[in-house]
């Protein structure tokens, strides 16, 4: 269905007209309401994505939008807090769920304002995507790898199958995962392994659910066994440092040059959403990039600009 409003008189922008305004921003649209005043518009979005409050921001079409935080995410970061305080009040440490990197960044970022609150990451590797938090007050959390060794509640679960003949993506393995109900929170990264299969960080309490309920991927028959994180097996990043002289820091610029990929391929794949910003897909090419941001490529890699 297209909706169409009237922004000033004469003027008419459709839904669709709305959303392309949006993604160059940068937002990603859970929903959008709006209310009219004199010749305006106002609109109220709501993204899933974490971002920074913008109020009444002047965009290209002259409309004037109001970005706020989703309920979900405001529920999140309220939720992380008061287990934060309530952890540091008991003198306990307690754990939330596996968080996205940018709702991890973002929690961090509220949780250093508390006082009398300590908080440790942890994914079950140096380079663990997502993450779960630790939190308690600082006299219980003072020596940092007897807090992650006794947490204990990053598992994970070898899985293997005979893939050699019908080779199983991460989206395979994670949908396998959901169809036994366990929910995306529970989940932490999943490492695909040379032999076809994967190991995947979960929760310590669905270890034995997912080694019992977990027997196919795909088409693939598989058995999963529990394994010492110890024994997770994942690939150190290479990284390699790279010069280059461009007109602006254009993200299809500077990754063009990072990846050794042409401009006109790069915006494809800005086109189909796979290249990001700090995780976010990134929705247009002329996106600008600042020192410390990290652009991913789907099956390409990172670079951070520095």
């Amino acid at each position: 269905m297209e909706v169409v409003v009237i922004n000033s008189p004469g003027e008419k922008f459709a839904f669709y007209d709305i959303i392309i305004v949006l993604e160059e921003e940068g937002v990603e649209v859970l929903n959008a309401s709006f209310s009219v005043l004199g010749d305006k518009v106002f609109y109220t979005v709501h993204s899933l994505d974490v971002v920074k409050l913008k109020v009444a921001r002047e965009v290209d079409l002259g409309m004037t939008f109001k970005f706020i935080y989703s309920s979900q995410v405001i529920g999140l970061m309220r939720e992380i807090q008061i287990t934060a305080k309530r952890a540091s009040s008991r003198r306990d440490i307690l754990h939330t769920d596996f968080l996205t990197p940018p709702a991890l960044k973002e929690a961090m970022s509220v949780l250093e304002k508390l006082a009398d609150v300590n908080a440790i990451a942890q994914g079950g590797y140096p380079q663990a995507e997502r993450c779960r938090l630790s939190v308690g007050h600082p006299d219980v959390m003072t020596v940092a790898p007897y807090v992650i060794a006794a947490l204990r509640s990053i598992c994970d679960s070898s899985i293997r199958g005979n893939f050699e003949y019908e080779p199983c993506s991460h989206g395979d393995f994670l949908g396998a995962i959901l169809g036994t109900g366990i929910v995306r929170d529970k989940l932490g990264d999943i490492l695909l392994q040379s032999d076809g299969g994967a190991h995947v960080v979960v929760v310590p309490e669905l270890v034995d659910f997912l080694v019992s309920a977990l027997d196919k991927v795909g088409n693939v028959s598989v058995s999963c066994q529990g394994i010492p994180l110890l024994a997770l097996e994942y690939e150190p990043p290479r990284t390699k440092s790279f010069k280059t002289i461009e007109a602006s820091l254009r993200v299809d610029a500077l990754a063009s040059a990072g990846f050794k990929i042409s401009r006109s391929k790069l915006v494809d794949l800005i086109s189909s959403r796979d290249v990001r910003i700090n995780w976010t897909p990134v929705a247009k090419n002329g996106a600008t990039l600042k020192t410390g941001d990290l652009v991913s490529v789907s099956g390409k890699g990172r670079l951070k600009a520095n």
